[in-house]
């Protein structure tokens, strides 16, 4: 029996594999050796090759190689990409100069034989809450359920901006499915994130009439869905924490014995569960309390044993429209004052790139940007001295220009160079912070049916949870030009005039008291061997380093914080500052992270500068 694999860009077959003996508990036969002729690589991202037996993606060459797609020069050039590893002296076939290699999207990994093994798609490998996830190895898990016949997993946003993965499966003969056995499975061999939030059972997979899945006819999940009765609230207090729960899970009903995280919760939603608990039951719970007793029953418990929070943080409302100097946020203030020092720095730019595939209407496109600048006042606001102090003015009306930059005629290494140029330019030119709006776009024509979105945001005027919400307001604006959102409860300058409000006087004492005592002693310097003293005037040259820990040890990190009752942030810094203490010699360190500061549900949907670096001393 020969296993073939290969794409119809290379002759049908490119590898091959003769099946002698599998294992009983083999989910996957290889795809092998390359066939004559042809070779095959295992890269990553910049196309360099990958460790053994690391996943990358498959490129072909050699001389079974087509010459691209039929009048599709696009296409041709985005898939048939030049051969890093051709030259004169090579012996391999097909590396002669301008030789190509074929993208095929498929993700793979190499045994230490040199056998190649067929993980999945590319774009099967999504990226949620921060992880990336192989769909295709949590259907390989759920089908070594004995009573799973067939799996699928996929991602799904019935919510906009709530993401989650959702498996649905096809029993056995004669094999009811349990779903608290198959997550109970699940849980056993994958790490938490990857435990689909919900499952539905279905007597067969939907399927088009040429036989190919019908993802479209696969019904929405019941999130709110378990194997035990529900029991309904009993208390007042019950059904106000269920009805939050409710609102912040996207369920129709939930129990008061019911898991919030086998629900779907996750801990971004449970830092919102929070927040709602303290407005409504004016009650201050930590985070912590939903990770010790993620249930009603068990967060109602809490609550009862704790006093309303007698120093509870005045209410945020719309400020009275005859407001006349509107202050800087404390966050401003600062970004505000070292601008003065340096004008022309760009270090607190924040620029994004998005990719858009399909056909582009940029008329559409621009509107859409346009009704979120008139919508959020924080992205038409100048910031200028009245009385030389800085005040906060906001612009009526902005209208934002959006140039289109069409590189789709340029050979693919020119076109890259013009798109890091283009990039470089828009990303280092500095803004003037009394000449709205503080933001900037542009659109790059890569080819007909592929376009990036360059956006750059002074981050005085942004953070990173705005950034995700720009995003979702855009794609729901261009996807349908008529849709109405939800009327904004604040606008961000109301925010900054209710925290100069609420910190001054003995509030604003008493915090700065928490600090000075919790911060006193702290040493100023990290005495690193590597390190050289910082120059008067700093470069801010870096670089990212990026890496993955193995799936293995990242179950083990999960196990461990949940045995701590820790989260995995938690875990983590400690490892980080156990690091830093060992290179250092020092075991009081104190760590700088940055926090959302999203305190408030009414903060949640709003663009601005909300972010906070908090101070986080360790002493081991």
């Amino acid at each position: 029996l020969i296993n073939g694999y290969g794409p119809t860009e290379s002759t049908t077959f490119a590898s091959w594999y003769e099946v002698e003996t599998l294992p009983e508990d083999t989910t996957t036969v290889p795809i092998g050796r390359p066939i004559a002729n042809t070779t095959l690589y295992v890269l990553d991202a910049q196309m360099q090759p990958v460790p053994i037996g690391a996943p990358g993606e498959l490129y072909i060459g050699g001389d079974g190689l087509a010459r691209g797609y039929f009048r599709r020069p696009s296409l041709t050039a985005e898939k048939f990409v030049p051969n890093p590893f051709s030259g004169e002296n090579s012996l391999e076939p097909g590396t002669q100069p301008g030789a190509r290699l074929y993208r095929t999207g498929d993700l793979v990994r190499a045994l230490p034989d040199g056998t190649i093994v067929f993980l999945g798609r590319i774009d099967q490998q999504i990226k949620l809450r921060g992880f990336r996830v192989e769909i295709g190895e949590i259907e390989a898990v759920l089908s070594q359920h004995p009573a799973v016949r067939q799996a699928l997993v996929l991602l799904r946003e019935d919510l906009p901006g709530d993401r989650r993965l959702v498996a649905y499966l096809v029993a056995q003969p004669e094999q009811p499915i349990v779903v608290a056995e198959v997550r109970a499975f699940l849980l056993r061999q994958l790490p938490e994130y990857l435990v689909p939030a919900a499952f539905v059972v279905l007597d067969t997979l939907p399927l088009t009439p040429n036989g190919k899945l019908d993802r479209r006819a696969l019904p929405l999940p019941d999130y709110s869905q378990t194997d035990t009765p529900v029991v309904a609230p009993r208390t007042p207090q019950e059904t106000q924490i269920a009805d939050i729960w409710a609102e912040v899970l996207g369920v129709a009903q939930v129990g008061v014995h019911d898991n919030f995280f086998a629900l779907g919760g996750h801990s971004l939603l449970a830092t919102q569960v929070i927040t709602r608990i303290r407005e409504t039951c004016q009650i201050e719970l930590p985070l912590r309390a939903l990770f010790e007793t993620p249930t009603v029953a068990g967060l109602a418990e809490q609550i009862a044993q704790r006093q309303p929070e007698s120093s509870r943080l005045p209410a945020l409302s719309r400020r009275p429209a005859t407001t006349d100097a509107l202050p800087l946020s404390f966050a401003q203030q600062r970004l505000w004052f070292l601008h003065q020092l340096d004008p022309q720095s760009t270090v607190y730019h924040t620029p994004i790139c998005v990719r858009l595939s399909g056909a582009l209407d940029v008329d559409t496109l621009q509107r859409s940007l346009n009704t979120i600048i008139q919508r959020h006042e924080a992205l038409r606001t100048a910031f200028v001295l009245q009385d030389a102090q800085p005040v906060q003015a906001i612009v009526p009306q902005v209208a934002l220009p959006l140039p289109l930059n069409d590189l789709s005629a340029l050979s693919p290494a020119n076109r890259t160079r013009a798109i890091n140029q283009l990039t470089e330019r828009d990303i280092q030119q500095p803004f003037d912070l009394a000449a709205p709006p503080l933001l900037r776009a542009r659109v790059l024509r890569v080819a007909a049916d592929e376009h990036l979105l360059l956006l750059t945001l002074h981050h005085i005027i942004t953070d990173g949870w705005s950034m995700g919400v720009l995003l979702r307001e855009l794609a729901a604006l261009y996807a349908d030009p008529a849709v109405v959102l939800p009327e904004l409860p604040v606008q961000y300058a109301d925010y900054a005039l209710w925290q100069r409000q609420w910190l001054q006087g003995d509030v604003r004492e008493r915090e700065l008291a928490f600090w000075r005592e919790q911060l006193a002693g702290a040493p100023e310097t990290l005495a690193l061997p590597t390190d050289h003293p910082r120059p008067p005037v700093q470069s801010f040259r870096g670089a990212v380093y990026r890496f993955q820990l193995p799936a293995a040890l990242t179950a083990d990190l999960h196990a461990l914080s949940r045995r701590a009752d820790a989260t995995l942030f938690m875990t983590l810094l400690t490892a980080w500052s156990t690091l830093l203490a060992r290179f250092s010699g020092q075991w009081d360190l104190t760590v700088g992270t940055p926090i959302a500061n999203s305190t408030q549900a009414a903060l949640e949907p709003l663009i601005g500068f909300f972010v906070n670096t908090l101070v986080l001393r360790t002493e081991l």
